[in-house]
């Protein structure tokens, strides 16, 4: 699930921007230049949206209001991927026993079937995740 969330970037004198989530008053973050800013407010929001979750926290609709700006700022809509975001962050593996028939487990075991990548790759057709 994609989500967007605006973002206020203000531009510092020495070229660094910071940024600021008015829906996430936690989430603030900085970046050497506009594009490193960015990909520092991907992570940043990110990372307060699944601490929310993993906190048992409300995650707030984003809102698009009319915002009051300095001259040196600006909104940017910054996206939330879940899926993407998991992939990359969230990435550790967890052991999990399933049952299957003996005869399945002796042909599959003589064809040298790695399990975990086979369910791994079940789940992901059948949850329909590229």
């Amino acid at each position: 699930m994609k989500n967007y969330y605006p973002a206020v970037f203000s531009s510092e004198e020495d070229g660094v921007f910071s940024v600021t989530f008015p829906d996430i008053p936690e989430a603030i973050t900085e970046g050497n230049d506009f594009k490193h800013a960015v990909a520092m407010a991907e992570d940043c929001l990110g990372l307060c949206l699944v601490g929310r979750k993993e906190d048992g926290l409300e995650i707030p609709s984003p809102t698009f209001d009319n915002f009051c700006l300095n001259e040196n700022e600006m909104i940017v809509m910054i996206e939330f991927a879940s899926l993407e975001f998991n992939k990359k962050y969230n990435n550790r593996s967890i052991h999990k026993n399933v049952t299957i028939p003996a005869w399945l487990n002796e042909i599959a075991e003589s064809h040298n079937v790695n399990f975990s990548n086979v369910l791994q790759n079940a789940l992901m057709e059948q949850l329909n995740i590229k």
